[in-house]
């Protein structure tokens, strides 16, 4: 274990809904969850940490939190974008290429196993969030977004 205090669920989520977007798990130009969840940075991979039990959990409630989709958004890494990101995402999709604009998500088999599953854009976009992306200007989007999304 850890000598830092680790997340809890409700913390991580809160975390993603203060910075927006942020990397599930590698180093980058936004916040990194794993890392925000144990208190220090993680070398190498989070499944070697001593808490990687917590962090799995964690790493699981938030991604079936209705608030976060994942997309490869940054570097082509798992990327968490809370709610109030995804008008301002839809609004730039054609700037941002539909790779970054799938949302991903791993699914439990019966057999226990993961699969991936990808929902192209606009698939996962609801009928709200669509209106709003509709009443979007380009550069209120772009103040959404962490100005690091672009750079890819």
């Amino acid at each position: 274990m850890s000598t830092s205090r680790l997340l809890t669920a409700a913390e991580a989520l809160a975390v993603v809904a203060e910075h927006g977007i942020v990397l599930e798990s590698a180093a980058g130009p936004v916040p990194t969850l794993t890392h925000a969840i144990v208190g220090e940075r993680i070398r190498g991979s989070w499944w070697a940490h001593p808490d990687s039990h917590h962090v799995y959990a964690v790493l699981e409630a938030v991604r079936d939190s209705p608030d976060i989709l994942a997309f490869r958004l940054v570097g082509g890494k798992v990327t968490y974008a809370h709610r109030r990101t995804w008008a301002a995402l839809a609004r730039l999709a054609d700037d941002l290429g539909p790779q970054r604009v799938t949302a991903v998500d791993d699914v439990h088999t019966e057999r226990g196993h993961h699969r991936r599953v990808e929902t192209p854009f606009p698939d996962w976009l609801d009928a709200a969030t669509r209106q709003e992306a509709s009443d979007m200007d380009t550069s209120t989007a772009r103040a959404i977004l962490p100005a690091a999304i672009f750079a890819d």
